[in-house]
């Protein structure tokens, strides 16, 4: 008999899978590991046929195709590049940043929307730890992102604030939790669906980077919050696109959309170019300059990494 399931937690080669009846841990059948992928097989929010093999163990026979996923490059073997999947089948994706303790990392957000965007998958920026500046300091580094659309929450678990707005749009949706180590990612769950219980650390104060509390990413139910499944995910300190042309990064780049198109050369890469509709617009204060700064560096860094 085959039961239908959803993977929830996904570690050294054995995945937990939730049917109908049950959570099974279970492997993958034989001929879907001799495929050779330059992705990976199985992931958590992945929907898949398994077969039970005993009361709480089966094997995973069929991986469905998948609806959507969040991901990025990772070394594979021999130096080759291979595609990270960090979840499947998601709705949105919650990009935690850090107003301080670590550091704000405005080209790590950047990196993590142009990402979002380029698999079409729904965004949201939570600036957490708000007591540790000013709100006048929380406002500036929010508002580029807040003015291009996108929905920016404030939190901070202490005190209890943001965490009622930001719940509000977790209910019924697949979402996934991802940031820098050391931002508060686990802390905001267990303050959004008490009963999580993550474990939560604290950030080294030699490095000012997280430690990891996360080691294994895993998509939990929302109960409280009327359905819904989120996933957190161990904290990322390096993060790079999987396969974006660099023809495609400034579509990613939501504020520059208006101006494609307009430039003089259709191959215009915005960057050098004479007459080009995107830098006019940079000098203009239409389009961000630290953004564009960003967009710039991430066309620099895949051409030394191609």
């Amino acid at each position: 008999m085959t039961d239908t399931g959803v993977i929830l937690r996904a570690q050294s080669g054995f995945f937990w899978v939730q049917t109908a009846d049950a959570v099974l841990r279970c492997r993958l059948r034989g001929r879907l590991k001799k495929d050779r992928q330059s992705s990976d097989i199985a992931v958590i929010g992945d929907q898949v046929d398994v077969e039970p093999t005993s009361p709480n163990e089966g094997a995973i026979t069929h991986v469905h195709p998948r609806q959507s996923s969040f991901s990025r490059q990772q070394p594979g073997p021999r130096g080759q590049w291979r595609e990270d999947v960090l979840i499947a089948n998601l709705d949105q994706v919650v990009l935690v940043m850090a107003c301080a303790n670590p550091d704000w990392n405005a080209r790590m957000l950047d990196r993590f929307l142009m990402i979002a965007e380029h698999n079409q998958i729904a965004a949201l920026i939570v600036a957490n730890k708000t007591d540790l500046l000013a709100p006048a300091q929380v406002a500036a580094m929010v508002q580029p992102y807040e003015q291009i659309g996108y929905p920016v929450f404030a939190t901070c678990t202490p005190t209890g604030a943001g965490i009622a707005s930001l719940r509000e749009h977790l209910a019924g949706r697949v979402s996934v939790f991802t940031g820098m180590s050391g931002v508060g990612k686990s802390s905001l769950l267990n303050a959004l669906q008490p009963g999580l219980q993550l474990a939560t650390g604290a950030v080294s104060a030699t490095l000012n980077k997280g430690r990891h509390t996360t080691v294994v990413a895993e998509l939990h139910a929302l109960p409280d919050l009327g359905g819904g499944y989120v996933a957190d995910t161990p904290g990322i300190r390096e993060l790079a696109a999987w396969r974006i042309p660099d023809a495609d990064v400034a579509w990613c780049f939501r504020e520059m959309r208006p101006f494609l198109g307009q430039c003089e050369f259709n191959n215009c890469l915005h960057t050098h170019e004479p007459n080009c509709a995107i830098q006019a617009a940079v000098a203009t204060g239409e389009i961000s300059p630290t953004r564009y700064e960003s967009y710039v560096r991430i066309l620099e860094k895949q051409e030394r990494s191609g």
